[in-house]
């Protein structure tokens, strides 16, 4: 799989992901538990770790950082299938845990797939420079 199919199909995968975050973050039933808040934060954290690389179309770099949120993604995934029901036994949170764990598996059959010499030959891009402030061009005289 060519770099910018994987990260194509990553970032639809992680839309899943982001609405299971979602439905988890709004979720009553799991407000007053830190371990199960954990896992929508573990969700965002992961997610928004790769938006810059994938708005500069840097694929190396997406594709490195998410392969090394995938053991946080993994275990924040287990841990929400094992515990979900402490927390209530309705459908949402059993669909919630099998996207899930779905997640988890597609991004892994993906990094399986994914041409790793290709990924290494992609020249680097160069990140944006930070937009200069307007402020630091005003001259102020002393007083």
């Amino acid at each position: 799989m060519t770099p910018a199919d994987a990260v194509a199909r990553l970032n639809t995968v992680l839309a899943h992901a982001w609405m299971v975050r979602t439905f988890l973050k709004h979720a009553d039933e799991i407000q007053t538990s830190e371990d199960m808040l954990d896992v929508p934060r573990k969700l965002y954290d992961s997610i928004r770790a790769v938006e810059p690389a994938f708005e500069r179309g840097d694929f190396a770099d997406y594709l490195r950082r998410l392969k090394g949120k995938l053991p946080k993604l993994r275990r924040a995934a287990e841990f929400f299938r094992d515990h979900f029901k402490k927390f209530s036994p309705h459908t949402n949170f059993e669909m919630a845990s099998a996207s899930l764990l779905g997640v988890v598996s597609q991004m892994e059959e993906v990094f399986a797939a994914v041409d790793w010499d290709a990924v290494r030959a992609l020249p680097p891009v160069p990140r944006a420079e930070k937009e200069p402030d307007p402020l630091d061009d005003i001259e102020i005289p002393e007083v």
